[in-house]
């Protein structure tokens, strides 16, 4: 419907500008009045009684705001705010007045718009053509029935759809779009920290439609892009809670299949294995790519590993520990040639942490790691240049690269970073305050513990795998080191695993 708007700002070059942006949108409008002062504000407003207010929060001053209070109460027109001031202050404020929105100077043209789209959206759904005022019916359901395992219902069930934006700041926006939209047979919309879940009744026949629907609405409005999962299991033996949290694995799908889509799912989707831990040959690959600088090997590994996926899928929580193996790599090439001690590069560091982290979907990260990885090749040959190579680091680098092979020696390791042997021993101890003999066994323990943890192996074997052609010496080290006998230590994890424990 048409909507009477009142602007009101200071600044004339502001009043014209927000004038002429409403002007030129689609927004139907009945008339545009504009006021430079409180003053005028009042009396324009008494006056016409506008549908729609767009207020600079600043033109008020403190004698003024229990008038301005008062007739906000009493008309109930949309609120829409400015100010300079991006603080606190003001947020409460705009919170405290129920603000549809609170837009900062200097404006954004598309956020502006878009506080525009808001108020026209929430003007045809406050007073439909029938002039009776229209609520949301839900049904009693609270946030706690999504969070608290509760009986299930069984008189009526839901039907559930999780919308998602790529960006978790832009949820507050995604609720108030998915609010003001209008669904049909609703059963409740929640605002969630990642994500916005909304409720169909169990007997609503056209959910895929209608979200497909709100999505080219979304779209055409918004920037960010936007992943609509729907949960089509019907069961009415199923829990509230039972079904938020299925619904919530189904979105896991997206890290995947990325954004701009509606995907269906009956049931959650079942994810494989996936070795989470660089196995020691990948790990000498690793070395070896990082130390010849061969990004378009790495391009390839990367690629084949994390981008030619199908389904079933692998854990996307084991996708990621897995992403985080290989950045130990890069952290220890990093170490090699100082470049962690670089603001810049530790800041990309971290930044590609957590990109591995939380990013949204799998393509983007592996993207940022090659784009890391490009950066930090750069910054070894600077670092080169400038004989600021770590001979301790790169001697730590090979023995893990290589502790599987049962002839490796001081000699061998010295070698390699280009040091005499008793040099190279003085520094190792002096940097970590371990032998090299200790350094060795402890990388050899560690792969041993994982072994044992994670394969059936037997014990033979292993000690085979990490470094010791004698299986009774390997043994006998493993319990001085350990404190259990590479056996005893395996039926431990065992019955920690089994009982709920985890494993150290």
């Amino acid at each position: 419907m048409e909507g009477k708007w009142l602007i009101a700002d200071r600044d004339l070059n502001e009043r014209e500008g927000l004038k002429w942006l409403l002007k030129s949108s689609s927004i139907p409008v009945s008339d545009i009045l504009l006021a430079s002062n409180y003053q005028e504000f009042v009396v324009w407003f008494e006056k016409e009684t506008p549908d729609i207010v767009l207020m600079e929060l600043d033109m008020i001053s403190k004698d003024d705001w229990s008038s301005f209070r008062e007739l906000m109460q009493i008309y109930d027109p949309i609120l829409l705010l400015t100010s300079a001031e991006a603080t606190f202050e003001k947020a409460r404020l705009a919170i405290d007045m129920q603000a549809l929105d609170l837009m900062i100077k200097p404006f954004s043209t598309t956020k502006v718009k878009s506080a525009f789209q808001k108020a026209s959206r929430k003007l045809g759904t406050k007073i439909p053509s029938n002039g009776i005022y229209h609520f949301n019916s839900y049904k009693d359901i609270t946030y706690e029935a999504l969070f608290i395992a509760q009986a299930p219902v069984t008189e009526n069930g839901q039907m559930a759809a999780a919308f998602q934006t790529e960006s978790a700041e832009t949820i507050s926006m995604l609720h108030s779009f998915l609010s003001e939209y209008p669904f049909n047979e609703l059963d409740g919309i929640f605002a969630l920290n990642d994500m916005v879940l909304v409720l169909f009744k169990e007997t609503c026949l056209n959910i895929t439609e209608q979200c497909q629907k709100a999505m080219r609405r979304w779209e055409e409005e918004f920037s960010d892009p936007l992943a609509i999962v729907i949960n089509m299991g019907r069961s009415l033996s199923m829990s509230l809670n039972q079904k938020y949290l299925q619904t919530r694995k189904m979105l896991e799908f997206t890290y995947y299949k990325g954004y701009r889509q509606v995907v269906e799912f009956e049931y959650p989707p079942e994810w494989v294995h996936m070795d989470p831990f660089l196995a020691p040959p990948e790990q000498r690959t690793w070395v070896d790519m990082l130390t010849n600088s061969d990004l378009e090997k790495i391009k390839t590994w990367l690629y084949d590993e994390f981008l030619q996926l199908n389904e079933p899928f692998p854990d996307p929580g084991l996708v990621r520990i897995r992403l985080t193996s290989i950045l130990a790599q890069i952290r220890r090439y990093m170490k090699t040639y100082n470049l962690d001690a670089d603001p810049s590069y530790e800041k990309e560091y971290r930044y590609i942490f957590n990109s591995i982290l939380y990013d949204a979907v799998i393509f983007r990260t592996v993207q940022n790691l090659i784009l890391f990885i490009q950066k930090i090749f750069l910054g070894t040959e600077t670092s080169i240049r400038n004989s600021k190579q770590d001979p301790i680091e790169r001697g730590i680098a090979f023995m893990e690269a290589n502790f599987s092979n049962s002839q490796i020696r001081l000699e061998e390791v010295a070698q390699y970073v280009d040091r005499n042997p008793s040099y190279f021993s003085h520094l190792l101890i002096t940097k970590t305050g371990t032998s090299f003999t200790d350094v060795l066994a402890g990388i050899r323990m560690k792969e041993a513990k994982r072994l044992l943890i994670e394969t059936r192996k037997p014990v033979k074997e292993i000690s085979s795998l990490v470094g010791y052609q004698n299986s009774n010496y390997f043994s006998r080290m493993f319990r001085e080191l350990i404190g259990l006998s590479p056996r005893e230590f395996r039926m431990k994890k065992i019955d920690m695993m089994k009982n709920g424990r985890g494993s150290d």
